[in-house]
């Protein structure tokens, strides 16, 4: 049976190789938990769960306490790098949503609006939409204003981004990729 102990090292495991939320490594605890007790009850032997899942979330918050797991410093890490990586603020508000992040934490982690403009050129310039297109028909300008849209760009953004010109777009794709 997992005990305190081994669920803490479990948990440092896993916290050395990915960086996780309080909600997140509980996830990955109750996992192991379940997986031990499917083998318990294949094995005949009959144990309770409900003891695990208070140890589990015993070992998450001593690691809180402890400062090896931050919230705020996750969502904060991870909002730079989806944002550098062309996600627009509803997008990585949702990502950090599934990660466990509380909603005033992520708020706070979200970068400033004035960076959704430089985040949507950096997905029209992955899609090779907009500015970054050959060519320009009234149809492919309302393709790429749905693909914008759908990757959770605010219309205003969508616009701004679709009507610059290849080398505006590229330099702001460049100072947010340096910041």
């Amino acid at each position: 049976m997992p005990d305190r102990a081994s669920l803490h090292e479990a948990a440092l495991r896993h916290l050395t190789r990915f960086a996780a939320t309080e909600a997140g490594l509980v996830r990955v605890l109750d996992r192991r938990v379940q997986r031990w007790l499917r083998l318990a009850e294949a094995e005949g032997r009959a144990t309770e769960a409900a003891p695990l899942r208070t140890v589990v979330r015993a070992v998450a918050r001593s690691l809180v306490k402890a400062g090896m797991i931050d919230d705020a410093a996750f969502a904060a890490a991870r909002a730079a790098r989806l944002t550098r990586a062309g996600r627009s603020r509803r997008a990585t508000s949702a990502h950090l949503a599934a990660k466990g992040v509380d909603a005033e934490t992520a708020g706070t982690a979200l970068l400033p609006a004035d960076t959704e403009l430089p985040a949507s050129l950096v997905y029209a310039r992955k899609r090779r939409i907009g500015p970054f297109r050959a060519e320009i028909t009234p149809e492919t300008r309302l393709r790429d204003l749905g693909a914008l849209a759908r990757a959770g760009f605010p219309r205003e953004v969508a616009e701004r981004a679709l009507a610059m010109e290849a080398e505006e777009a590229l330099t702001l794709v460049t100072q947010l990729k340096r910041s």
